[in-house]
């Protein structure tokens, strides 16, 4: 029997594929700061700031500075639906990935499976 040695499938391999994480993901900082004498809050701050790409942010519901004009062609583009398969993380059409399976590893939504299974249903009802 040989022996073989998994690897991980992508490495991050530095600063840069950092950043595109992060931007593809996103991240959040929520801080609360508050200066208190005696029980008496004197000063308090919160801080709330977000880091993401523009795609990212339009996903989440995050508005965009004044200005900004979503009718352009990498706006549209933008606008293509695409999700990430939860078996093997490889970016499929949304539409795809929930009604039909990923054709990267074959893994089915539970809406494709239930679809699937009134189709078996229905034939049976028709040949009985």
């Amino acid at each position: 029997m040989e022996n073989r040695t998994l690897t991980p499938e992508k490495e991050l391999s530095g600063l840069a594929d950092a950043i595109d994480r992060i931007l593809d993901k996103g991240l959040v900082i929520n801080a609360d700061i508050a200066i208190s004498v005696a029980g008496v809050e004197l000063l308090g701050i919160k801080i709330r700031a977000a880091l993401a790409s523009f795609e990212t942010a339009a996903k989440y519901g995050l508005e965009f500075p004044s200005g900004t004009n979503l009718e352009t062609a990498a706006w549209k583009n933008a606008a293509i639906d695409k999700e990430d398969c939860p078996q093997c993380c490889k970016e499929v059409d949304k539409e795809e990935l929930l009604n039909f399976a990923c054709p990267w590893c074959g893994w089915e939504s539970a809406r494709a499976k239930k679809q699937k299974a009134i189709k078996v249903e229905a034939k049976v009802g028709v040949r009985s």
